[in-house]
């Protein structure tokens, strides 16, 4: 499924049409046959992704518990616990990424994940750069590579690329000439 797309499709949707949307959804999401064959694929030990929709993200973690309509889980990266409804273990691998259309430069919040590094223009103009930490509901909230906290406005924002440069030795090269065997 085209996450991407459906959200596109619903852009010109009224606030009413998008709630009657989310009703009918959690309708479906609450359906025991839809809850049990994941129940009953996850094992206490079990390593698994699940979206979080608080940092729209996936999270890699290790099953603790599983019951009717949830499972406790352990978060790989920071060690903490959480109850999480079954609907979110993301068993098929499926990738939640939400893309821009073509052409399109302005990120909105469904385009960005906390821990996610991203850049903007200060009121100096300056660029900085920072970490993602907490996404809000206009904002998202920063910690810049200084140790300033910001709260910047989604479509001032834009991704930036986490690396490290490291410069090569020049390598010599020969002149030869290919022999066939």
């Amino acid at each position: 499924m085209d996450y991407s797309e459906i959200l596109h499709a619903l852009q010109n949707a009224s606030p009413f049409d998008l709630y009657r949307l989310r009703v009918g959804i959690d309708g479906l999401l609450s359906q025991p046959e839809r809850l049990a064959p994941i129940q009953r694929r996850l094992r206490p030990g079990m390593e698994i992704s699940y979206f979080s929709g608080r940092d729209n993200r996936q999270v890699d973690a290790v099953v603790e518990e599983v019951h009717r309509v949830s499972v406790y889980v352990r978060d790989k990266a920071d060690g903490k616990q959480w109850s999480i409804p079954l609907y979110t273990v993301n068993l098929g691998g499926v990738n939640t990424d939400i893309q821009p259309r073509r052409g399109e430069t302005k990120l909105d919040k469904n385009q960005l994940r906390v821990g996610e590094s991203v850049g903007f223009h200060d009121r100096a103009h300056r660029e900085r750069y920072g970490t993602i930490l907490q996404l809000n509901q206009k904002t998202a909230s920063l910690l810049t590579q200084d140790g300033m906290r910001w709260r910047v406005a989604y479509s001032l924002l834009f991704k930036v690329m986490d690396g490290e440069g490291r410069r090569e030795a020049e390598v010599g090269l020969l002149d030869g000439v290919i022999v066939e065997r």
